[in-house]
């Protein structure tokens, strides 16, 4: 839209680099170009604004496969205007001198165009295409025709139109047969899905065996060793018992022996004693033979004093006394 401001009866126009502004007055050609500024007067001037940049046109519409299915097609069309003067004379692009605005709506008439004129060589291409092979190559098929249909079109270049780029994003079926067509795909995925996952619980699970089989094949190894341990263990016991029983019976043999020495030295001993003490009694005997018995009695009495405990006190009674005294009186008389 032009910039368009007011001073004094007279209108100041300002336009866009990308716009193309034609100012006729009484049908003369005053100013044409774009990105234009000027004054004029709102009562005499006539005014048109083309757009010459790219513009992107996005469309939508329906079409029917061979196969009698509907699809929704999505597509864009990049165009520009190549000659605005001729556009401006074919399409209304004439602006309000006050306001600056369309008096119009001529891109809407060009976006009708485009897409009228595109929709019909889709649908062409379409109706002859089943729909699985739509869904499969039908975006590149029916870029190319609309491509070259657009190009053909006389009345494009006849309006000053020039395409720029044709795409086509999707061609969509309807989405109950859109998820008619899902269903196998999923289902495989599903599939796929499942088998791998099986897979993986096949590997865990041999795994998991590989691993419980190395840890009865440890068992199985550790007991083999235990067992080992425990013979060489009762080997080692059994041959200390017999080394034990073996010091033993040389300690007791030593000890059977050191004791007959002894008994046998201590029945020496007590024999030459014995000899002794009965060769000293037959020399005290010998010495005493021709002895007096009187001398005897008083030796052997002396002997017995010897041998006697202290005694500190003696009590005797009257009737030991008397005794006593009766037989030394006796003796004296004999």
């Amino acid at each position: 839209m032009a910039d368009i401001t007011r001073r004094l009866g007279w209108r100041h126009l300002r336009g866009a680099p990308t716009a193309h502004i034609r100012h006729h007055r009484s049908g003369k050609l005053l100013h044409d170009g774009p990105g234009l500024s000027f004054w004029f007067r709102a009562l005499t001037a006539a005014l048109s604004e083309v757009p010459v940049d790219d513009r992107e046109l996005a469309m939508t519409f329906h079409a029917r496969t061979s196969d009698f299915q509907d699809v929704a097609v999505q597509a864009t069309v990049t165009y520009r205007i190549s000659d605005p003067a001729l556009a401006s004379a074919r399409l209304d692009f004439s602006v309000d001198p006050d306001t600056g605005v369309w008096r119009g709506a001529p891109l809407e008439q060009l976006g009708t165009l485009l897409t009228e004129t595109a929709q019909q060589h889709a649908l062409a291409v379409l109706a002859r295409t089943p729909l699985s092979s739509a869904l499969v190559d039908g975006v590149t098929a029916v870029r190319e025709r609309i491509a070259a249909g657009l190009g053909a079109e006389a009345r494009l270049p006849a309006t000053g139109i020039e395409v720029v780029a044709v795409r086509v994003m999707a061609i969509r079926p309807e989405p109950e047969v859109e998820r008619a067509l899902r269903t196998p795909a999923r289902e495989q995925i599903q599939q796929e899905a499942d088998r791998a996952t099986y897979e993986r619980r096949a590997v865990a699970v041999e795994r998991e065996r590989a691993i419980a089989e190395n840890e009865l094949d440890s068992q199985i190894e550790l007991a083999r060793r235990e067992e080992q341990l425990v013979d060489q263990r009762g080997t080692n016991a059994r041959r200390e018992a017999e080394e034990h029983a073996a010091a033993d019976g040389v300690r007791a043999e030593a000890e059977a022996v050191r004791s007959v020495r002894l008994a046998r030295a201590e029945a020496e001993g007590a024999r030459e004693l014995g000899d002794a003490r009965a060769q000293a009694q037959a020399a005290w005997l010998r010495v005493h033979a021709d002895v007096d018995v009187a001398m005897l009695h008083a030796l052997t009495g002396t002997r017995l004093a010897e041998n006697l405990p202290n005694i500190d006190s003696v009590t005797i009674s009257p009737d030991v006394l008397t005794g006593l005294l009766a037989k030394l009186s006796t003796g004296e008389r004999e």
